[in-house]
């Protein structure tokens, strides 16, 4: 078997990142929804009320990114602000009702992309790949 060097591996490595970008956006635009989404929509299932401060912290975007975010997830009805009532300053981002099937919807579709993408993969090469992809977060300084 032909060894392979480490610019090959880190250019596959991209190119799977690019496919799984495209194929993520196919499926979430069944359900108009962005690529960016799923983590506020998921965060928002677990911890809604939260800042909108807080929210950018925790998803590791800029407060601006989620401003522009919020309104066209408002103007699409899968969220709500609501003014925190001991501090009039602070909105608190909630899911809505339409919100939390979205949510349903979109953690079906990273279900299904997961599967898709680990088809071929028994247990332990799941298992290995899981622990690969930790290593190579830990690799990366940011």
């Amino acid at each position: 078997m032909k060894e392979i060097d480490r610019y090959t591996a880190y250019k596959a490595f991209s190119e799977a990142i690019r496919k799984h970008y495209k194929r993520l956006h196919v499926l979430l635009e069944e359900i108009h929804v962005y690529p960016g989404q799923p983590p506020l929509l998921f965060l928002l299932d677990r911890e809604g009320g939260l800042s909108q401060k807080l929210l950018a912290e925790k998803i590791n975007i800029k407060p601006s990114t989620l401003t522009t975010m919020l309104k066209c997830m408002e103007a699409n009805g899968l969220v709500e602000k609501v003014q925190d009532q001991e501090d009039k300053r602070v909105l608190r981002v909630f899911l809505t009702t339409a919100g939390q099937k979205t949510v349903a919807a979109a953690k079906k579709i990273m279900n299904r992309l997961s599967d898709e993408m680990l088809a071929d993969f028994d247990g332990e090469e799941v298992e290995l790949f899981y622990n690969m992809m930790e290593k190579v977060k830990g690799n990366l300084h940011i």
